[in-house]
């Protein structure tokens, strides 16, 4: 079955969430699909990625974070839609990776995260790879293969 993409009701044609999804959660995947953020600032896309996700596997409740590819201040909360999501920072956190907790660690998405900056082409070549269950490549392999515009 093909992935499934998923985004919120845009305002806007840039409002979407965009966002590839491997339909049929399982644990033995490495990706559970993959993150094309419009911008490095957690505040203004987070909110909307967390959006996305919410009802599909539980309540929302933590995001693991690498610290060194977000703008700075790292906020250790985000408010959606009338709630707190938690956001741990981690320099551990592999290149590309987020993590998104859902019931205090009951269950989790793992989604590669496209750079902003990533050309269409391999954008969307990423997002395909990353919400394929038969891609076994994790987060860091996927970027090697990113072209990013000028």
């Amino acid at each position: 079955m093909a992935p499934t993409t998923l985004s919120t009701p845009p305002q806007t044609r840039n409002d979407a969430v965009r966002l590839l999804m491997d339909p049929h959660p399982s644990r033995v995947t490495v990706l559970d699909g993959a993150w094309w953020p419009r911008s490095t600032d957690v505040t203004a896309e987070l909110p909307r990625l967390v959006d996305a996700l919410t009802g599909l596997r539980g309540r929302i409740t933590h995001v693991l974070m690498s610290s060194a590819e977000w703008d700075l201040p790292h906020s250790p909360r985000v408010a959606v839609g009338g709630e707190s999501v938690r956001i741990g920072w981690y320099l551990s956190q592999p290149a590309g990776l987020v993590t998104v907790m859902t019931d205090f660690g009951n269950d989790r998405f793992d989604l590669f995260v496209v750079p902003p900056n990533a050309t269409p082409a391999s954008a969307d070549a990423a997002l395909a790879a990353a919400a394929a269950a038969s891609d076994r490549r994790r987060a860091p392999d996927l970027l090697t293969d990113i072209e990013y515009t000028r």
